[in-house]
C-alpha cells in the first residue's frame, strides 16, 4: 500500500502525539503518604478537637485533603497522636479541658474528660472512630508507640495518689506524675492496662501506671528502656529511667534514680539514629546574651543513664528558641530542629527550622548547615518526613498553617517546594504525624 504525501504527513504527525502522549503517560505523580495533623478546635461549637488528613504528592511534595477528613478527634485539646505499627490503627490523646473550658491545665485546676481515642485508618487515608480508653492519670501530655506496635504509652503530670509516689520512688516523694502502658489487641485496636508488677497500692493490689518524678515535661523510649525528663526552673531537670520489656510492657525500677542534667528548661527529650537529644530553652553560661536554646546529645549507659557526650552541646541557632522537637531524615545526614520561638532576654527569637549536618565519627556531633536557619510558619509544634525521604513538614500553632519544604540531599537546604509550601489547616494544629501505608 502507497501513501500520499499527504497520508505520510497524517501518518507522522499521528505517531508522534503516539510517542508524546506515550511518553507523557509514564510521568504519572502518585500519592507517596497521608500527613495527620491534630488540631484544637472546629467550625462547629462543640469545644472538640479535630483530625485532619492530606494526601502527600510524590512529585511535588503537594498536600490534598483526604476525603471525609477532618474528624472529630474524640475529645477537647488533643496533644498527640500515634500510629502504631502496620498503620491498622491511630490513636489520639485528648488532654480534655479545665473546669473554666481552657487548657491551661494544673494539679490545682487539672484536665477534665482526658482521653484516648482509637480510630481504625482505612483505605485512602481515611479514618473511622472506634473505642475511647480513658488515662487513670491526671493531665495527660504524651502519647509515644514503640516500635514492636503491641504497646502506647502515656504520660501523665500527676500520678492519682501521692501514697504510690512514695513506695515507688522513696519516703522523701510527695508528689510525682506517671507513665502508663497499653496493650494493643491485634484485631480490634483495643486498649487494655498493664499492671505495675512491682509497686502495690494500699489495698494490695497493682497499680495501673508506673511513677515517675515530679513535673514531667517529655518521655522517650529508647532500645530497653523508658526515660522521663522532668523537671523546673527552680530546681533543674532531670532524667528518670525505667527499664522496658518489649515483650510484655512491663517497667520496672532499676538501680539508677533520677539523674540530674544540669539545665533547667529543657522542652523535649527525642531518640533519633540512636542518640538521646535533649533540648533545653536556656541561655548557656557564661554568656547570657546569647540564643536561649541549645541540643544536648547522649548515649544510654547501663541501667539507661545518660552518658554526655564531650563537647558535644551544640547551640540551637541564633535567630530562633525555644526547640520543640528534632528528627534525623531517613539517611542519617542531617538533622533538623522545629523551633517554637519567643521573646528572650530581649532578643526577637522567632519561629523556624535549624537544620545541621551530622558529622560521621563521631555521630552525636552537629555542624550548621549553611544557611542554618529556615522558615515555617509561626510556632511550629511538630516536625515530620515524607516516606520518600524528600520533603519535611511542620504543623504551625500560631497562625494554623502547615509548611513544607524540600531536602536538598546534598547539603541538606531546606528549599520551598516547587508548588505552594504553607497551607492553612482547621483549628490550630498540635501535632503530626506521617503514614507511609497508602492502600
Amino acid at each position: 500500500m502507497k501513501f500520499t504525501k499527504f497520508g505520510k504527513a497524517l501518518l507522522i504527525s499521528a505517531l508522534s502525539v503516539g510517542v508524546v502522549l506515550g511518553v507523557s503517560s509514564c510521568i504519572t505523580s502518585y500519592t507517596v503518604g497521608f500527613l495527620y495533623v491534630t488540631g484544637t478546635v472546629t467550625a462547629e461549637n462543640t469545644n472538640l478537637g479535630i483530625v485532619s488528613g492530606y494526601k502527600i504528592d510524590h512529585d511535588t511534595g503537594r498536600l490534598q485533603r483526604i476525603n471525609g477528613l477532618p474528624v472529630s478527634s474524640g475529645g477537647a485539646n488533643p496533644v498527640r497522636a500515634v500510629l502504631t505499627s502496620g498503620s491498622r490503627f491511630l490513636y489520639v490523646l485528648n488532654r480534655g479541658i479545665n473546669a473554666q473550658g481552657g487548657a491551661d491545665c494544673t494539679a490545682d485546676n487539672p484536665c477534665q474528660n482526658s482521653n484516648i481515642t482509637a480510630f481504625a485508618v482505612g483505605g485512602n487515608g481515611i479514618l473511622t472512630p472506634q473505642m475511647t480508653f480513658y488515662p487513670v492519670g491526671i493531665n495527660p501530655i504524651r502519647l509515644i508507640g514503640d516500635t514492636s506496635g503491641n504497646y502506647v504509652l502515656a504520660l501523665d503530670q500527676e500520678a492519682p495518689s501521692s501514697a504510690a509516689c512514695q513506695l515507688a520512688l522513696g519516703p522523701s516523694v510527695k508528689t510525682c506524675g506517671d507513665v502508663e502502658v497499653w496493650k494493643i489487641d491485634q484485631n480490634t485496636g483495643r486498649l487494655s492496662l498493664i499492671l505495675n508488677a512491682q509497686v502495690t497500692a494500699a489495698n494490695g493490689k497493682p497499680l495501673p501506671y508506673f511513677p515517675v518524678p515530679a513535673n514531667p515535661i517529655d518521655f522517650v523510649l529508647a532500645p530497653g528502656y523508658v526515660l522521663t525528663l522532668s523537671g523546673t526552673p527552680e530546681s533543674g531537670d532531670v532524667v528518670f529511667p525505667y527499664t522496658y520489656t518489649a515483650s510484655s510492657g512491663q517497667l520496672t525500677l532499676n538501680q539508677n534514680g533520677a539523674q540530674p542534667l544540669g539545665i533547667k528548661q529543657g522542652t523535649a527529650i527525642v531518640n533519633a539514629a540512636s542518640v538521646i537529644y535533649v533540648l533545653d530553652n536556656e541561655a548557656p553560661d557564661p554568656n547570657p546574651t546569647s540564643a536561649a536554646s541549645q541540643i544536648l546529645p547522649f548515649t544510654v549507659g547501663t541501667n539507661g543513664s545518660l552518658q554526655a557526650e564531650t563537647g558535644g552541646i551544640v547551640p540551637d541557632t541564633p535567630t530562633q528558641a525555644n526547640p520543640i522537637y528534632l528528627m534525623v531524615e531517613e539517611k542519617g545526614k542531617f538533622l533538623y530542629v522545629a523551633n517554637q520561638g519567643n521573646n528572650v532576654l530581649g532578643q526577637n527569637a522567632q519561629s523556624g527550622i535549624a537544620g545541621y549536618f551530622i558529622v560521621s565519627s563521631p555521630s552525636y556531633q552537629l555542624q550548621p548547615t549553611a544557611p542554618a536557619d529556615f522558615g515555617t510558619g509561626a510556632g511550629p509544634q511538630c516536625i515530620v518526613e515524607d516516606p520518600s525521604g524528600q520533603y519535611i513538614y511542620t504543623a504551625n500553632f500560631n497562625d494554623s498553617s502547615i509548611t513544607g519544604r524540600v531536602v536538598d540531599p546534598n547539603s541538606g537546604v531546606l528549599n520551598n517546594l516547587r508548588v505552594a509550601s504553607t497551607y492553612a489547616v482547621n483549628g490550630p494544629p498540635t501535632w503530626c504525624l506521617v503514614d507511609g501505608r497508602t492502600d
